[in-house]
């Protein structure tokens, strides 16, 4: 038996994007919307492509490779009122999977929530049309779903709303920190309660939308919507699972191999925070007729073709251009600038600041897909300040001797620059005589 296990895909997310062109929609790979008309596409937002790119990236692989369910772990948009365009997005490549006889199951995450409480989730289409082979899992509680290798249990835990706690009376004089801990003991609880009661002649799965403790954040942080709260590694390295597919935080990451608790991390990279970070989903192999904790065989991270992001640093120092150190540093990554989303830093001083030429710059970045920023990280001067005290009572030569030490000026030059501002001075007095 094959899992792929997926999450985090936030169709919705449009930063350093621009309107695409019926070239670059014709460029996308052929896994992209297969049997769509490519002409709807164009004038869309480039980044919107690179979301439904990866997604089909990975819809692909499970059709070419005998994949018997997928598990997706929360959070399909990043809007909590996906637009139509949106919705009908992932709706298509959802039906390839159901139409090609491989079971989906879908929780919800914290941003497939409506605003406001007992309004429908983004993702209760699907049970609405009754589309065949698609479970959502809205509620903790245990889904049987029937595979061509025979039946497996999911356990569903959808993001819980910390704000439907804070509303009960019971809460009433609790502070949030207490309520947020009395939820976790809660969560905690139910989900004992749901392991104890599978079948072990079966595989099992945990599929949830949640932050684990130890877990390493990315860009989720600053897409957060509601309180965040924690279970810890041990609630969810239950051994009655053979697997727990984790959504919520963007960076794949394996938080422990008995049973394997994983986080695949999100398709795309949001925002430079995830730029060193390698997107992907995950494919287990189970033999189901091993018994409980010796079902899985294999594990494995495939990776995406994720838009590269980029940071390029660049210094210059006293008598440097600016601009050619910049463009130095673009040239020696001239293969990652390329249809990359850019962004470079260049440290100069006060002194040579009027010397960067943007312009410049940004036609060396050209072949960047975006220019998210030029960045200019002036080093200001060390000002030596004096009281108006000792202000009052300098000469002009006693403040440039000051100045001068105050700079390190080696001996030599002060001594050179003093007798030069004594003949400045001397020439001054003389012409006033």
């Amino acid at each position: 038996m094959r899992i792929l296990h997926l999450s985090d895909i936030h169709i919705g997310v449009e930063n350093y994007g621009r309107p695409a062109t019926e070239s670059e929609v014709a460029a996308l790979p052929p896994h992209f919307a297969p049997g769509a008309d490519r002409a709807q596409y164009v004038g869309m937002s480039t980044r919107l492509l690179d979301f439904l790119c990866t997604l089909d990236e990975a819809m692909a692989h499970a059709l070419a490779n005998d994949v018997d369910l997928v598990l997706f772990a929360g959070d399909a948009y990043k809007s909590r009122d996906p637009s139509q365009t949106h919705q009908r997005e992932f709706a298509r490549r959802i039906a390839r999977l159901s139409r090609a006889g491989i079971p989906v199951f879908l929780t919800v995450g914290n941003h497939d929530l409506p605003h406001v409480a007992n309004r429908a989730t983004a993702l209760e289409i699907f049970p609405t049309l009754a589309v065949d082979n698609v479970t959502v899992g809205a509620t903790l509680e245990t889904y049987r779903v029937s595979t061509r290798h025979g039946p497996v249990q999911v356990v569903a835990l959808p993001w819980v709303r910390i704000g439907e706690f804070m509303k009960r009376e019971e809460t009433r004089n609790l502070t949030l920190e207490q309520i947020t801990r009395s939820v976790e003991a809660r969560i905690t609880a139910l989900l004992q309660e749901q392991a104890e009661a599978l079948d072990p002649s079966l595989p099992a799965f945990l599929c949830a939308h949640v932050t684990v403790t130890g877990a390493v954040y990315a860009s989720e942080r600053t897409m957060m919507l509601g309180n965040d709260h924690a279970l810890t590694l041990g609630t969810m390295a239950n051994p009655a699972f053979d697997y727990v597919a984790l959504g919520h935080i963007h960076k794949h990451q394996v938080l422990t191999r008995n049973p394997h608790v994983v986080y695949p991390g999100s398709l795309q990279r949001v925002d430079f925070s995830e730029e060193a970070q390698a997107k992907g989903f995950c494919v287990i192999d189970l033999d189901e007729r091993r018994p409980r904790g010796e079902r899985l065989r294999d594990f494995r991270f495939v990776e995406v073709g994720a838009r590269r992001l980029l940071t390029i640093d660049a210094r210059a120092g006293e008598g440097d251009d600016p601009t050619d150190k910049c463009l130095i540093a673009i040239e020696k990554q001239a293969s990652l600038v390329e249809g990359a989303v850019v962004r470079l830093r260049v440290a100069m001083p006060t002194a040579v600041a009027p010397l960067f030429r943007e312009p410049t710059v940004r036609q060396a970045l050209a072949p960047a897909h975006h220019v998210a920023g030029i960045e200019r990280q002036i080093q200001r001067d060390h000002r030596t300040r004096l009281g108006d005290e000792d202000a009052a009572s300098l000469t002009p030569i006693d403040a440039l001797r000051r100045y001068l030490a105050a700079r390190n000026t080696p001996e030599a030059r002060k001594r050179d620059l003093v007798a030069a501002a004594e003949e400045l001075l001397r020439h001054e007095v003389e012409g006033h005589a």
